[in-house]
């Protein structure tokens, strides 16, 4: 049986941020499994930008899960895309680089344990990954200019982007520089991971640049099926390489669980590790109870409230099948055209009431009225906003319905059971419809088509986001860091509570879920756990100020 320092379960956004950084000392042997397949230097699904809406729905490239009936939402299943690809879903995601409001890491700070993961302390990993073109030489000290994770800013020059940025200032609401610097709260054109008109996945990022290292191993098709324990310590894992491929093991001197909210928390408890009276029931033998394994689900539902366009300027035309040769070759040879954006190029933070600290809801302004799918409601030019609550208070799990890890888990977000989320659902679409009723759309509004002017009430609007919500793709916390009974992770390792030689490093590792898309966040959360596995001096924190609403309501001094 072969045997590594390292066994990394999931070649996803952070399995390859960590592959990197865990290889970099050639005396640690590393080794990852990924159970999807390799990311293709020539699959142009993944590596167009425009491409984004191809892989959804894929049998390829998407693990395709669903979730239970959600009772607030008319019995509803939510369909969940999950990258099945090396890269994970950073190969098939909408490229948007947000890295939360400061705010969220002083929210995860505050809990008992936790006091390492303030914004003073993720910061300089966000910097350390980050190349933000982006500089003018007045970010404050914000940004990186260095790392592997190349972000280039949206152009947003569409006109359909400038009547968008002139509306919100109408509406009420500021401009800011950036909103991953100084201040979040405003509107602004977007980081993106692409460069010179390709995905940049963190694949692409991290791993594919250090493949030659002797000490550093990748296995696709590689779909691990339980973690081996001996007693409390976990010494390897069992794993299947391609269809009917015979189990196999490796041995670790550690195990570290990068699948994400849904796959860890399913793989603990293949492996015995959870709330070992359910899992009994499953004929599962107990090596920890461990009852937050697989709890605290969260995520980010949206809608799409979108307008007709009177005049020729969407990015419509680009639909058109006889059009796609065209915009295919055009960035095939030149890296440039429609083919080359993700066409996420701006949007921009919110607070939806004034009971809130810092922003609670989240706009994607895009000039093409389109589902997330690529399918559209109305031929046409046509433009809409993606929006939804950041902060739901619902809470839902991941838990296993069977002891084949090929059988997916019954999700439960619980998406509208709350007063809270239900509340803000209806305060985010009338702040939209404010924006997108502003005299500077004028000149291109034809009409609201959806949810359209039907739909007025409080009511009707809950109704029509249980009929036609979506999810943002963010779950999240199924793992939490923390040192409650109910956490899994402990903040100051990685490392599963009561277990040895196991740690989880991903998107389910996080505290709270975050303010915007989760990639940023998560690839800071694996940056900051490799000094942790490795036993590195930590990075510096960094106490930069930041804006803070309440302080400048007050007339405090905020600016840096």
């Amino acid at each position: 049986m072969s045997s590594y320092d390292f066994v990394i379960v999931g070649g996803g956004s952070a399995g390859c941020a960590l592959a990197a950084r865990l290889s970099a000392d050639p005396a640690n042997r590393v080794l990852v499994l990924e159970a999807g397949r390799p990311d293709y230097p020539w699959d142009v699904f993944i590596h167009m930008p425009a491409a984004l809406t191809f892989p959804i729905g894929s049998r390829f490239y998407d693990w395709k899960y669903e979730s239970e009936p959600e009772p607030f939402m008319n019995g509803r299943r939510i369909y969940h895309a999950r990258g099945k690809v090396l890269g994970g879903s950073s190969s098939i995601n909408g490229m948007i680089f947000q890295r939360g409001n400061p705010l969220d890491y002083e929210r995860w700070a505050a809990d008992p344990g936790m006091e390492d993961w303030d914004y003073a302390h993720c910061l300089p990993y966000f910097q350390r990954m980050e190349n933000c073109l982006a500089d003018d030489g007045t970010d404050g000290g914000f940004r990186g200019h260095d790392g592997p994770l190349v972000l280039e800013r949206g152009p947003a020059t569409n006109p359909l982007f400038g009547a968008f940025f002139e509306a919100v200032q109408q509406a009420g609401y500021p401009l800011t520089d950036d909103v991953n610097g100084y201040r979040q709260e405003g509107f602004a054109a977007f980081d993106r991971n692409l460069h010179r008109g390709r995905r940049l996945s963190a694949a692409r990022a991290y791993l594919h640049p250090v493949l030659n290292r002797p000490n550093l191993e990748v296995r696709t098709r590689a779909l691990v099926t339980r973690v081996l324990f001996e007693g409390k310590r976990a010494t390897g894992v069992e794993y299947r390489q391609g269809r009917g491929g015979a189990a196999r093991q490796v041995r670790a001197g550690r195990v570290v669980l990068c699948g994400g909210a849904i796959n860890s928390p399913q793989l603990l408890q293949l492996s015995g590790v959870g709330n070992t009276d359910e899992l009994a029931k499953l004929g599962i033998d107990p090596v920890h109870h461990l009852p937050g394994v697989g709890e605290n689900l969260q995520d980010h539902l949206e809608v799409y409230v979108q307008h007709a366009c009177t005049q020729p300027v969407s990015v419509q035309p680009a639909l058109k099948l006889w059009r796609r040769p065209f915009i295919g070759a055009e960035w095939l040879f030149l890296r440039k055209g429609p083919g080359a954006t993700n066409h996420f190029e701006g949007g921009g933070f919110v607070r939806g009431n004034d009971r809130v600290d810092y922003p609670n809801l989240m706009f994607h302004f895009l000039p093409i009225a389109v589902r997330y799918d690529g399918s559209a409601p109305a031929g046409g030019h046509g433009y809409q906003v993606h929006i939804g609550p950041m902060y739901s208070d619902a809470r839902g799990s991941v838990r296993i319905v069977s002891t084949d890890p090929r059988v997916h888990p019954a999700l439960r977000f619980n998406y509208l059971s709350t007063e809270q989320d239900r509340r803000e659902w209806v305060e985010a679409i009338r702040v939209t419809r404010s924006i997108l009723g502003q005299d500077a759309f004028a000149p291109f509004s034809g009409g609201e088509i959806s949810p359209g002017p039907a739909v007025e009430t409080d009511e009707q609007i809950l109704d029509w986001v249980a009929r036609d919500g979506e999810t943002a793709l963010h779950p999240s916390c199924t793992c939490r860091m923390g040192t409650d009974e109910m956490s899994v992770v402990h903040p100051d390792s990685m490392a599963v509570h009561g277990l040895e030689g196991l740690h989880v490093v991903d998107a389910s590792a996080m505290r709270y879920v975050t303010n915007g898309n989760i990639y940023a966040p998560v690839m800071m959360l694996a940056e900051k756990s490799a000094d942790l596995l490795l036993g590195n001096t930590p990075l510096e924190p960094q106490r930069i100020p930041f804006y803070r609403h309440r302080e400048a309501a007050e007339g405090h001094t905020v600016a840096p």
